[in-house]
């Protein structure tokens, strides 16, 4: 393939002055021959797997990023979802499965691991269910841990069993991680139609029907684009469309050139590419800031939902242009804590919970990384998730929920979490009870779209 010198110096600015870069590089390991009902041994078969598969991930990704350039930000595994490898183990606490995958993180050096995951969109084994119990333990006693519960489908409907002890869940782990904001709720999402492929945390896991060992990249671009609206002079939507397009081609094209590079040199299947736009707290580095570059006043005022609704579609088409290996999640991500743009629109007011539960219909994700008010009822909680699986559900789309239930704080406070996960404004939620809904249990069924075989 012919490189301009053009193209090259294109490329130099986006990472000098509009920070591009690879998010993650992901791999993903199968656990499947690690299963055994002794605890102790099916730990160290979970060791010796991971560290024996990634021993060479961080310095390859090390080696690449110096090859050509481009800064790699996090290296991370996913692995099966331990509730499955887990099922015939019949330790009723399976913290120390959690502590086994953060000390072999930390052994190959990553930043995260993901995986500690249950999938009960139609109902919940003893396996599951014993994960589920020991999520908040696992995740106040891990540092690099991330867990993902999948409670819905478009083909299962939502199982609202699982729905209420989620709710719980999230408050148990805010409280264990009171002393750090509630951190613990940062690295655990519930899903709605959940990807095998997703390289991104809290919710990567590798899937069932995936390889031994894959690479999956996740790129990140919102700089790059939010620099290129910005350049155009007085366009139409139409306008806005192409040049979205034709900057995710170009962001695609070289997180495809990383990630296969990387699957080379590590003996693995290069997986997916994941062109979500991931924003940083960097100012510039923001999706808010891209819908503003539109035309809007502040993200969240009327109009937004539209706004991101042309700017994921633009991404999807512009990357699928420039890879056949477009998986993941795929879009642009909402996070509050970590998007500058969005932190302000809630403290000017023009951002709300329920424009954001909206535009979730159109985004990639859900409710990412949002602070509410640590005295939140857990049925308030479970409520917000069950909304949100609808939208997934219905919509026939991945949509996910990760909220920080802020112990000490409320309305109006903020919240630091440092890093990639940024500050956020606790947010209001609605006072009046769902409590009775919740506590109903049972599962609301798949949509007619479901039966489309």
């Amino acid at each position: 393939m012919l490189i301009h010198p053009e193209e090259i110096l294109e490329t130099i600015k986006m990472v000098t002055n509009e920070n591009l870069d690879i998010r993650t590089v992901t791999m993903g390991i199968s656990l499947r021959d690690c299963c055994h009902p002794d605890i102790d041994t099916f730990n160290e078969n979970i060791y010796e797997k991971i560290t024996t598969c990634a021993k060479d991930l961080v310095k390859t990704t090390d080696d690449v990023q110096s090859l050509y350039g481009i800064p790699i930000i996090n290296k991370r595994i996913s692995v099966t979802p331990i509730a499955i490898v887990a099922e015939s183990c019949k330790e009723p606490d399976l913290t120390s499965v959690a502590r086994t995958l953060d000390r072999a993180a930390h052994d190959v050096g990553i930043d995260f691991i993901g995986g500690f995951s249950a999938l009960v969109q139609k109902g919940m084994t003893p396996g599951d269910l014993r994960l589920i119990n020991s999520v908040p333990q696992a995740l106040a006693s891990t540092k690099k841990v991330c867990s993902s519960i999948n409670v819905a489908t478009t083909k299962a409907g939502i199982n609202m069993d699982a729905v209420a002890l989620m709710g719980r869940v999230i408050k148990e782990t805010a409280h264990l991680t009171r002393d750090q904001g509630g951190i613990g709720c940062a690295k655990f999402v519930v899903f709605a139609n959940a990807p095998d492929d997703n390289p991104f945390m809290a919710g990567a896991f590798h899937g069932i029907g995936e390889p031994e060992c894959t690479i999956n990249v996740g790129v990140s671009g919102p700089g790059v684009v939010n620099s290129a609206v910005r350049a155009l002079e007085d366009p139409s939507l139409g306008d806005i469309s192409e040049c979205i397009k034709k900057t995710a081609f170009k962001i695609t094209r070289v997180g495809e050139v990383i990630g296969k590079e990387v699957a080379k040199r590590l003996d693995a299947r290069f997986g997916v590419l994941d062109l979500s736009l991931a924003p940083t707290p960097a100012i510039g580095d923001s999706v808010a800031a891209i819908l503003e570059a539109m035309g809007l006043e502040s993200c969240g005022t009327h109009g937004t939902t539209a706004a991101l609704a042309l700017l994921n579609d633009a991404v999807k088409k512009g990357g699928s242009m420039a890879s056949s290996s477009v998986g993941g999640l795929s879009g642009a991500f909402i996070p509050v804590s970590e998007d500058a743009g969005m932190i302000n629109a809630v403290l000017c007011g023009s951002l709300s919970l329920d424009k954001l539960e909206a535009m979730t219909s159109v985004c990639s994700v859900g409710l990412d990384m949002i602070a509410i008010p640590g005295d939140t009822p857990a049925s308030t909680i479970s409520a917000i998730i069950a909304d949100e699986m609808a939208i997934g559900m219905i919509n026939k789309k991945t949509t996910a929920v990760r909220l920080i239930p802020v112990p000490g704080k409320t309305v109006g406070d903020m919240v630091e979490f440092g890093g990639l996960l940024g500050r956020a404004p606790v947010m209001s939620v609605n006072r009046y009870s769902s409590e009775k809904f919740i506590a109903r249990g049972g599962r609301i069924p798949a949509p007619i779209q479901a039966l489309t075989n």
